[in-house]
């Protein structure tokens, strides 16, 4: 009972924040959705970080790296700590600097503004809102996991929050969060779940490798003298396909909406210096700890049912009870500060590219649409927690973040590249790209669901020479090109269907060109003094 007592309260103390949101909040869409752009600094890189850090980042890299070894730091993590900051400093503080001087509060207002139209806008936002309900999937499932594994007194009884019940507090706690705080609520909540979860890794490992008899160094020689276990310590099993494949995972980090939301919401650009900056160490904190438990667990636990849940099950083993549930807080936190956000972020997105695009606050008013936003949270939450029961048997939380939301998202990134950065790109381009992407996300979800690992759909040749086109590897994951992950063709050919359908369909209007591309010139200094405040800022946060 006393991990499940530490979390309770932990989750009070949640709800409580929420509720001193509510107080402070004011009856209008800015307000509930950006907290009125009034982001600071630290709590800007903390909430930013605490949005991509899900159940992925802790259940699933610690998972995966029970099955495949320490390689997996290698495959997200490196590439994440590189990419995702560049993104966030040449994309996010371009997004801040339009939505703070043209009203944007969402991606989908600006690409509906920079590319003249509104059903394309709307196509976006259907593929983007069924892109992230798999990532609150990811998070419902990891919260109910955490209160199952830790409440079962390491697996002698039955657990006394079982998986459904605790899917289910989890995303009732974040719900009333998000219903009642908004984008206030969110972010200070974030202060403290994003402390918590930071501090968690290293606790984690300090405590476990001191009760490991031996310690952490020996159990690491271990592994890597068993030709058996060798694999766990060295990259033997990380194919140079999948590393390069896995370098494109991180370009959906600026696509998700909560990410590009909390980009419009910072008050001053110079919080992207500071969030550039700890964001490649905030990841080295999270994943390295995470990664060395799930190979220890390799190590000392043997075959385990739920693969996900091997780090809970080395903190009931190796750690005192009263820890176990201050690192279950932890490892809730991670779990609920993005769950919150992608909530939100998809209640903006519904409020602001559907209800109000299409007259409801006209005919309903301003007060309204924060009632609307309120009921889409719960009808999404129930639909997110019904799938969440239906997966957990089917498949695991690394597996469902790569196949469905990382995937799509990054597919989508040529997309937001060629509206910041391309004067020519059009919003035929922009569709032809959202469609193929929905194409190949249905059209691989289907083959993952109807054959079987190791099934060649499409290859070239025959014999020793033959080139296998499109396949399922033996682990069942649809596979490109003698084994490139379905990340790579589907952010290529994005690529692809943005260039050549804007450059057979005609440009937007001139004026939105110098709208979002402006010509006026300082005569004497030659500068743009249109853009010259905001892009001065942007200069200062990279300085």
């Amino acid at each position: 009972m006393i991990p499940v007592i530490v979390i309770s309260i932990y989750l009070v103390i949640i709800g409580v924040i929420g509720g001193l949101a509510f107080r402070k909040s004011q009856a209008n869409t800015e307000d509930y959705f950006l907290a009125n752009r009034s982001v600071g600094e630290m709590v800007f890189f903390l909430s930013i970080f605490a949005t991509n850090m899900t159940a992925f980042a802790i259940l699933g890299s610690s998972g995966q790296a029970y099955r495949q070894g320490i390689g997996i730091y290698g495959l997200m993590a490196s590439s994440s700590g590189f990419v995702i900051p560049l993104t966030i400093f040449f994309i996010g503080t371009r997004l801040w600097a339009l939505g703070k001087r043209f009203g944007h509060q969402t991606q989908v207002s600006f690409f509906r503004d920079r590319w003249e139209c509104d059903a394309i806008g709307t196509v976006i936002f259907a593929l983007s809102a069924l892109m992230l309900v798999p990532y609150m999937i990811i998070s419902i499932m990891g919260g109910g996991t955490v209160l199952a594994h830790i409440s079962d007194a390491g697996g002698t009884q039955p657990p006394i929050i079982s998986y459904p019940v605790g899917c289910a507090i989890v995303a009732v706690v974040v719900t009333l969060g998000v219903f009642l705080g908004g984008m206030r609520g969110t972010v200070w909540v974030n202060i403290l779940q994003t402390t918590l979860f930071l501090c968690f890794g290293a606790v984690a490992v300090v405590t476990i490798s001191h009760s490991l008899p031996g310690g952490f160094g020996e159990y690491i020689a271990k592994l890597a003298g068993d030709p058996k276990t060798s694999f766990l310590v060295t990259r033997e099993k990380m194919p140079p396909q999948a590393f390069w494949s896995y370098t494109l995972i991180p370009l959906s980090s600026i696509m998700f909406p909560h990410m590009a939301i909390m980009c419009f919401s910072a008050r001053k650009v110079t919080a992207f210096r500071r969030t550039v900056v700890l964001y490649p160490l905030a990841i080295m904190l999270i994943w390295l700890p995470c990664v060395f438990l799930g190979v220890l667990g390799a190590a000392t636990l043997g075959k385990v049912a739920d693969a996900d849940g091997v780090l809970l099950l080395m903190l009931e083993k190796y750690a005192p009870v009263w820890l176990a549930g201050i690192l279950g807080a932890g490892i809730i936190s991670a779990v609920m500060g993005s769950d919150a956000h992608q909530v939100l972020a998809l209640s903006t997105m519904f409020t602001k590219d559907i209800y109000q695009h299409y007259g409801g606050r006209e005919k309903y008013g301003e007060k309204a649409a924060v009632h609307f936003a309120r009921a889409f949270i719960i009808i999404v939450t129930l639909a997110a927690y019904g799938i969440a029961l239906e997966l957990k048997a089917k498949q695991g939380i690394f597996e469902i973040a790569i196949r469905y939301a990382f995937s799509g998202f990054a597919a989508l990134a040529p997309v937001m590249i060629a509206a910041l950065f391309w004067k020519r790109s059009t919003k035929w381009g922009a569709l032809a790209a959202t469609l193929f992407t929905a194409a190949c996300l249905i059209y691989f979800a289907v083959l993952q669901n109807t054959c079987h690992p190791g099934d060649i759909i499409w290859q070239i040749g025959q014999g020793k020479d033959a080139i296998k086109v499109l396949f399922l590897n033996p682990r069942g994951d649809v596979s490109f090109w003698n084994g490139f992950m379905t990340v790579v063709p589907m952010v290529f050919g994005s690529a692809l269907c943005m260039i050549v359908g804007s450059l057979v369909t005609r440009p937007p209007s001139q004026a939105t060109i110098d709208k979002y591309f402006p010509k006026q010139m300082s005569k004497s200094s030659g500068r743009n003094t249109q853009l010259e405040p905001a892009l001065s800022k942007v200069a200062s946060a990279a300085r």
